[in-house]
């Protein structure tokens, strides 16, 4: 009868225990918790600086918004929305800044005086695809305004710089009877908003005022109220 090798079973033996031993230390290996790591929001903020051209049209509070790349506030031969009509004819921007399809939306605190300038910050976040609008009204006017609308702002580097020199727009939402009742400027000091639709309805370049001098009876406007194109000088900087 063979009988077993002792030392064969020893060794048997001891490959069992290390094995056993090595099982009861990965049980005791304490689990690595995984922490996920919320991503900083990326800010962008733009500084516009608006340096009023004229010699005699206070540029109403400067409207700024922020918006889609597919959405533009007006064009040239379409209708003026009633923000819009609302702004061009009395300055007051809080419903032109109200529409739904603008992300971020600023404003000066006040009108900007002729040869004067001011400068107005908005930032937006995580939004690469995003648009500017700005504008004002003529304030010695019926219905003018200014601005640009739909800037494309994808490509601008923090630090980068673009600069607007901006022409005078006519609503076409009341006639420019440039009248004490219907300019809202110091220059007659008028409501400005009317009722209805008076005049044409549709946007154009505005052809300018003609002024008491100029033969309109109904006007309150001299020629220190007249003016040329450009209006604004609007620059944006991106600032972060």
């Amino acid at each position: 009868m063979k009988r077993f090798n002792k030392s064969v079973y020893s060794i048997a033996l001891a490959a069992v225990a290390i094995s056993l031993t090595a099982c009861s230390d990965n049980d005791n290996d304490p689990v690595e918790e995984i922490v996920e790591v919320e991503p900083v929001p990326v800010v962008s903020t733009y500084e516009v600086s608006v340096v009023n051209l004229t010699a005699g049209q206070p540029a109403s509070p400067i409207a700024v918004a922020l918006h889609g790349s597919d959405v533009a506030l007006w064009s040239v031969g379409e209708s003026s929305s009633d923000g819009l009509a609302l702004l061009a004819e009395s300055g007051d921007n809080t419903e032109f800044l109200a529409n739904e399809n603008l992300l971020v939306t600023a404003s000066a605190e006040g009108p900007t005086p002729p040869g004067e300038s001011v400068v107005v910050s908005i930032s937006i976040e995580d939004n690469d695809m995003s648009a500017m609008t700005v504008a004002s009204m003529l304030g010695n006017t019926n219905d003018a305004f200014t601005g640009f609308t739909g800037m494309d702002l994808s490509t601008l580097e923090v630090g980068d710089s673009v600069t607007h020199y901006t022409h005078a727009y006519d609503a076409g939402t009341e006639a420019n009877t440039e009248s004490a009742e219907d300019v809202p400027g110091p220059a007659a000091g008028g409501e400005g908003p009317s009722e209805g639709r008076e005049a044409h309805d549709f946007v154009t370049l505005h052809p300018g005022v003609v002024t008491l001098e100029g033969g309109l009876s109904s006007s309150v406007l001299t020629n220190d109220q007249r003016f040329d194109n450009p209006v604004l000088k609007i620059s944006v900087t991106r600032m972060e």
